[in-house]
């Protein structure tokens, strides 16, 4: 988070999944994919479920350029390669969505 409390960081978050076949490098593909769009990993949680990987991540958009569009055209592509889905959206997106 380098420098911010959670809740400054708060406004700038996104919720990333991945789900699928487990295999070497899918934690590194999408570690890359954010890191070379200057966006940081606050919080990441993984199983592997039998032969299937489940990961959610928390990202900090503030310091990137890139706008969620592109990022999701970019990690969509990403999981192709991976032969894995990955979703994102906006924090506020999937707390509306998740509310009870």
């Amino acid at each position: 988070m380098q420098g911010q409390t959670w809740k400054e960081a708060k406004g700038n978050r996104i919720i990333i999944s991945v789900i699928g076949p487990d295999r070497v490098g899918i934690i590194a593909g999408v570690a890359n994919v954010l890191a070379s769009n200057e966006i940081n990993i606050l919080d990441i949680s993984q199983t592997t479920l039998q032969e299937y990987l489940a990961m959610v991540l928390i990202a900090d958009l503030k310091k990137s350029r890139i706008d969620l569009d592109t990022l999701k055209d970019q990690l969509h592509q990403k999981g192709q390669e991976l032969g894995v889905r990955i979703d994102a959206q906006h924090e506020d997106v999937f707390q509306f969505m998740h509310r009870i």
